[in-house]
């Protein structure tokens, strides 16, 4: 038996994949532990979990209206950097009680990487967005930069100032939940490992109206993430109204948290505060979203052609990679109307090549292993390695 301690963000989508790796994990006779937010880790492990608290900056809230560079540089200065050095003593503290053999850091998780390389405990990385293996900051070498000093500040407090490496990569091990398939030729490190997305069963949100739903027409999803709630209401909007266009033939579920359209539930366009998503993929014909990875990589396991409209972020990069894998058709959030998110929509329910796309994807996804795969790289890596030895430089 080995101790595995996955140290998370608090963010929805880099939880769920390691909840489905963690659970592979106890199933075959490890111990599974977490550092994180107790509350969220918990809703998304299930109340069994074994959670280690951290703590994060109490507001983390985004601007709503922030987009390119200047999203950019919130998500370094006012969130990963903050939150790391709030997470560093919780980890620190998980790692004492728990003595893992490894940690597994997401890539936000900075906190987790940092304190793994300070500690001498091998460490992997668990990568839930492809955006940095596909040179997200080509062309910007001063960003780049920039970054590389915030890092190097992160390192010089809370991790060891001797290493070199870019603590987003493990040198050991990168898990991606993703395939070139869908990323195509990218800069990724010999030490990782594709394995597709991984999803584990998730706790039902409240009790969702099935018997509203016509298997006669096709079923879109709708929806932008948890992160987006303030930023979304007319998009929303036009959504619904691109499908009420479309009543003869198409129904909507949009995840709507933020209340836009006033709880509607009718024939043609359902609005709900959550969504079982995992469940109506399997019904589903096209999903409409901002090109989160989660959403896009569960929508393509289930052979879903997509419409995505990026924000910011990764989102713009996995949105390039959707189109370019052929698998859907990128609209522009800030300016689009129901005329052409209704264009996009139409473009991906009636030509075969999207579906087609999303099929080939799938099969990559499929063939990558998923949970099963990442928890047979985390099993090998551990059996290498033996507690309290250094990781390679």
């Amino acid at each position: 038996m080995r101790r595995f301690l996955f140290v998370v963000p608090p963010l929805v989508g880099h939880i769920n994949p390691a909840v489905a790796v963690a659970a592979e994990l106890t199933g075959r006779g490890h111990r599974v532990a977490w550092a994180g937010l107790p509350g969220l880790v918990e809703e998304l492990a299930g109340p069994g979990a074994e959670v280690h608290s951290c703590e994060a900056p109490l507001d983390l809230r985004r601007p709503p209206g922030l987009r390119g560079v200047a999203a950019l540089r919130f998500l370094w200065q006012d969130f990963l950097g903050p939150l790391a050095t709030a997470m560093a003593p919780g980890v620190e503290r998980a790692v004492a009680a728990f003595r893992p053999d490894v940690l597994v850091a997401d890539q936000q998780a900075l906190a987790g990487a940092l304190a793994a390389e300070r500690l001498r405990i091998p460490y992997a990385t668990s990568a839930t967005t492809s955006a940095e293996f596909s040179g997200p900051l080509a062309g910007m070498p001063k960003v780049e930069e920039w970054i590389r000093g915030l890092l190097g500040e992160l390192r010089g407090t809370i991790g060891d100032p001797s290493r070199t490496h870019d603590p987003r990569f493990s040198p050991d091990l990168v898990l991606a939940f993703t395939t070139t398939a869908l990323t195509g030729e990218c800069t990724a490190p010999a030490q990782t490992r594709f394995v597709g997305p991984a999803l584990a069963r998730r706790p039902e949100p409240e009790p969702f109206p099935w018997e509203r739903l016509d298997p006669r027409r096709h079923t879109v999803l709708i929806s932008l993430g948890t992160a987006n709630t303030d930023t979304g209401d007319r998009f929303l909007t036009e959504c619904a109204a691109a499908v009420r266009e479309r009543a003869r033939h198409v129904q909507a579920v949009i995840a709507d948290p933020g209340g836009a359209l006033d709880g509607t539930v009718g024939d043609t366009v359902l609005a709900v505060k959550r969504m079982p998503q995992l469940a109506l993929l399997q019904r589903a014909s096209a999903v409409v979203c901002h090109a989160g990875h989660n959403t896009v990589a569960e929508s393509l396991l289930h052979g879903v052609p997509l419409v995505v409209a990026p924000i910011r972020d990764d989102q713009p990069v996995i949105a390039a990679q959707v189109t370019a894998a052929g698998a859907g058709i990128r609209i522009r959030f800030g300016r689009s109307d129901r005329h052409a998110i209704g264009a996009a929509l139409d473009g991906v329910l009636t030509d075969p090549p999207y579906r087609e796309a999303a099929r080939r994807v799938q099969e990559s996804f499929r063939a990558a292993g998923g949970a099963a795969a990442a928890a047979a790289h985390l099993e090998e890596f551990a059996a290498s390695t033996r507690q309290g030895e250094p990781g390679k430089p």
